[in-house]
């Protein structure tokens, strides 16, 4: 059985050859025992500057008796084999939408013998690209394809973050899968992965390819209109493309930006309810000075990278943190609809642009809108992004600078300079926001600065709105994860409220397809 060793700290200057010594050390055997060695995890420890990476590794012995199991040594988990499902479905599933959700849901099913027809309202990744970078650089925005919309989801256009809080065993598959279709071996051990925006891109065609080969159809630029429903159960689906297409399982991985779908699931009678979600800024700073503060004297050094952060404050229900850290990143335009203004962050594969970002964010409910409407907090989201739009006369995103912010004067921009990838205007965030979002941006600012030196530094900026970090809708669903109120209608990620993050969405994906499959299984053996 393979020995698992925790806890072997390195620092950044020593060499990871280093490791497996250090492992048998504490297991008391020989280099002559060992017969397999690999890393299974590595992470980051810069607590008060004393900087040091800290492993686990599994070691595979020729002869294990001897070994003391206890405290950062113990017998490693042998992997329990896969259930092999084989699909009993009786027609075609279809899955609507690309993001992590879709395509691992369609990546399951397919595996099982039931191909999927797969439906995207955007384009295709390669044609894709190339209209949010027209857009980008001053060109019309497309409200079907964009940063939100399109082959591989809104993460597509982030920093492929792979970290996520969940335990479910299924999220080492998709680590897996991921590797497999082209994201660098790094991902399977680091405790922060990141597969990067420009190599995520490529892993989603080939992932494409490799669906088609297992008999999968795409749709690309084909966008879900109607369900038809018949004594409770699903019938079929028509398109934008005025196509009937009959079917009696329908997968809603359709993420968190299909207002529209959201609309018209609403007006079906599909049950759903209000989700607590959060709004804010993107915050930058110089790459340079957050490794500084971090990393104190290994600021800069070649092993360890750009630093981020992780952080959060809460005074009571209420809080402030930061979401979706891009080191080396962009602040991006995000939009998806006309006259609005979105924003979010991305980061390529090398994270070397000049500076950091992060979302801001405080949470947000039902105390912010009057309704009880389930659809209440989408409408507070677009108020939002057309009131910047607004703000700005529509001539870019609003900037402020922190210091201006926490005095309430006006400030030009200092050393950070907004990478926003499109025009911004010198703005007053508190014109933006409510008061009580402004006044927990503050709060957290001040909090953070004592956490991180110079988080709060005068120079730093802020760019808004960040709006689209979550659904605001939950579409109720059953222990079987299908629709409370359709047979058949199966919701799923982050689009219906149940996943946040690319990692969470795909593992759900993946339940609900098995979920799907098992069912069918169930039913044939009755």
């Amino acid at each position: 059985m393979p020995v698992l060793v925790r806890n072997i700290a390195l620092s950044p200057d020593e060499n990871e050859k280093n490791l497996c010594d250090k492992a048998l050390q504490m297991i008391r055997k020989k280099e002559k025992d060992v017969t397999a060695f690999r890393i299974v995890r590595q992470s980051v420890d810069a607590r008060k500057k004393q900087v040091r990476f800290v492993y686990t590794v599994e070691l595979m012995l020729a002869d294990e008796s001897g070994i003391n199991y206890g405290g950062d040594v113990s017998p490693a988990q042998m992997d329990v084999p896969e259930k092999q499902l084989v699909s009993h479905l009786k027609s075609r599933p279809v899955v609507v939408g690309t993001g992590p959700c879709g395509l691992f849901c369609a990546l399951t099913l397919a595996r099982a013998g039931a191909a999927p027809l797969i439906l995207e309202r955007g384009a295709q990744v390669e044609k894709r690209t190339a209209k949010v970078e027209a857009y980008w650089n001053g060109g019309s925005l497309d409200i079907n394809t964009n940063v939100q919309f399109g082959e591989g989801g809104a993460g597509t256009f982030s920093d492929g973050k792979l970290t996520t809080r969940i335990s479910d065993p299924r999220s080492r598959r998709v680590l897996s899968d991921f590797h497999f279709f082209g994201a660098d071996e790094d991902i399977l051990y680091k405790a922060k992965p990141h597969i990067g925006t420009d190599v995520l891109r490529c892993v989603i065609q080939t992932m494409r390819e490799y669906l088609i080969g297992l008999g999968c159809e795409f749709r690309f630029e084909t966008a879900l209109t109607d369900v038809t429903i018949q004594n409770g159960k699903v019938k079929g689906i028509t398109t934008s493309n005025d196509e009937y297409i009959p079917c009696t399982h329908v997968i809603l991985a359709i993420g968190h930006s299909a207002r529209d779908t959201y609309e018209m699931l609403h007006n079906k009678g599909i049950s759903m309810v209000q989700k607590p979600f959060s709004v804010g800024v993107r915050i930058e700073h110089l790459q340079t000075e957050l490794d500084k503060a971090m990393y104190g004297d290994y600021a800069g050094h070649p092993r360890l990278g750009p630093a981020e952060y992780q952080l959060s404050h809460r005074e009571g229900s209420d809080a402030c943190y930061s979401f979706c850290m891009c080191p080396g990143g962009l602040v991006v335009a995000a939009a998806s609809e006309s006259d609005t203004i979105v924003t979010n962050g991305m980061s390529h594969r090398s994270r070397s642009e000049k500076n950091a970002n992060s979302a801001l964010c405080v949470n947000v409910d039902g105390r912010f809108y009057d309704s009880l409407h389930p659809l209440a907090g989408v409408s507070f989201q677009r108020s939002l992004e057309r009131r910047a739009y607004s703000l700005t006369g529509g001539k870019g995103a609003p900037v402020q600078t922190v210091g201006s912010l926490m005095t309430g004067k006006p400030m030009d921009l200092g050393q950070v300079v907004p990478s926003y990838t499109g025009s911004y205007v010198l703005s007053d965030m508190t014109k933006l926001f409510p008061e009580p979002i402004i006044n927990r941006l503050q709060s957290g600012l001040r909090v953070f600065d004592r956490k991180i030196s110079g988080f709060a530094a005068s120079d730093s900026v802020l760019t808004g709105p960040e709006t689209r970090t979550s659904a605001p809708v939950r579409i109720l669903r059953d222990e079987n994860f299908e629709s409370v109120t359709v047979s058949g209608l199966y919701p799923a990620g982050e689009g219906a409220g149940y996943a946040g993050g690319i990692m969470s969405a795909a593992v759900d994906g993946i339940r609900v397809a098995e979920g799907i499959l098992t069912k069918a299984e169930g039913e044939t053996n009755e």
